[in-house]
């Protein structure tokens, strides 16, 4: 990673600046309802940041208000903004498609909007959709859960990019990482294992908001930086949960239900690269992991290894699609009794360890899947050679620690 191009900071954090919370209101206590998201904040401005523009918007559901109507439907009703396109990532503006869909292109039945759909879509052929929106400035509002694999962040990356291209401002509007933003933990990408669920090498629970992530992404990966502006919160902390904010929880994805399934999905996540259940198709996806042919030796050797903040119950469950549907499957659900000492990737690490090693039945996905979540084989060749879980820790701590060093100069919050 390069640490060259600082200065360019400075010229895309003007709204930053202006809107930046102060050392009083990072100190607001838990659960305060001082927290504003920067959507509430450019909103109480009139949108003054927006004066002027046309405005396209990168949001999925979770670009709600804190009583719960669609920023979309405030701004369109809204004069003191020129909303003119809404444009639609993984699952869809609207949130009506399952992991892997989108909604296409179409006009929004609710206020008239164009929506254009930017799922798979980068470089060029995203600008020209910019281009052909019309738009000035382009919005991103969408809640993440702090992994390096859930895709918005990268719908993030690839806007940034394809605005870029097409001559555009960007602004984001920053919301809490839900999982806090005390440190980054994980594996960091390898380039050559770049894709859709990892575009540049990040940290696997990367520990920044989004307005932070767009940051780094100009300052250290895109080739052509954006015009950037961040709109940032006020009243949030590193340490702050999701619920800390009082912010209400809409699902960013149909399998992520709740704030519980975001705590562990940075390291659970990595079953989609096995042939056990994530358990998708059950009402605790990622909490729930199975196959057929696990009993409770998986719970008694995972609660052997004595890890932080988090207990595991024997559990037998029928998904209702996804792997084993309709048929029921033994295994593991996770109960997190201690937040702040639970280390989600180094569980997941440990769960894949203590599967292979009770279960005969064990294997990788066919098409090397578990390789793009962690960005490398070392995880799985690591784990096929017998490595126990601190051991495959220990093995990414250098380029951690490097890693750690280079986000910092990004963070926004104390």
């Amino acid at each position: 990673m390069k640490l060259s191009r600082r200065s360019l900071l400075a010229t895309t954090a003007a709204v930053a600046a202006a809107t930046a919370p102060a050392a009083s209101a990072q100190a607001a206590p838990r659960r305060s309802p001082a927290l504003r998201t920067g959507f509430e904040r450019l909103a109480a401005t009139g949108y003054a940041a927006l004066a002027g523009q046309r405005v396209g918007i990168v949001t999925n559901p979770t670009g709600v208000t804190r009583d719960v109507r669609h920023i979309v439907d405030v701004m369109h009703a809204d004069r003191r903004v020129r909303l003119t396109a809404v444009f639609g990532p993984e699952h869809g503006f609207r949130g009506t498609a399952q992991a892997g869909g989108s909604e296409g292109r179409y006009d929004d039945p609710a206020t008239g909007l164009p929506v254009y759909d930017t799922y798979l879509k980068s470089g060029q052929p995203l600008a020209d959709v910019f281009t052909a929106s019309g738009v000035d400035t382009v919005v991103f509002d969408i809640q993440d859960v702090g992994a390096r694999f859930y895709t918005y962040i990268w719908t993030l990356y690839d806007c940034m990019e394809a605005a870029a291209l097409a001559g555009k401002r960007f602004v984001v509007l920053d919301r809490p990482n839900p999982v806090t933003g005390r440190e980054a933990l994980g594996p960091v990408l390898h380039k050559e294992f770049a894709t859709f669920v990892g575009r540049q090498p990040v940290a696997q629970a990367h520990g920044m908001t989004v307005a932070e992530l767009a940051r780094l992404f100009n300052g250290e990966f895109l080739t052509t930086p954006v015009r950037l502006d961040t709109v940032l919160m006020s009243g949030w902390k590193r340490s702050d949960f999701y619920d800390a904010s009082g912010l209400p929880w809409v699902p960013p994805s149909p399998n992520m239900p709740t704030p519980d399934t975001a705590l562990v999905y940075s390291g659970t996540c990595l079953f989609e690269g096995t042939n056990l259940s994530e358990g998708r198709g059950t009402t605790r996806p990622f909490e729930l992991l199975g196959a057929e042919g696990i009993d409770g030796r998986w719970a008694a050797a995972a609660n052997a290894l004595g890890l932080p903040g988090v207990r595991f119950r024997e559990a037998y469950f029928a998904p209702a699609f996804s792997k084993f549907q309709g048929r029921t499957v033994g295994g593991v659900q996770l109960h997190v009794h201690d937040r702040a000492a639970f280390d989600p990737v180094r569980t997941g690490i440990a769960l894949l360890v203590t599967a292979r090693q009770v279960w005969s039945g064990f294997a990788w996905r066919s098409d090397d899947w578990i390789d793009k979540l962690t960005g490398s084989t070392r995880v799985r060749t690591m784990i096929d050679a017998g490595a126990g879980a601190d051991e495959v820790v220990a093995a990414w701590r250098e380029e951690l620690a490097a890693f750690r060093k280079v986000r910092k100069e990004y963070l926004l919050y104390g």
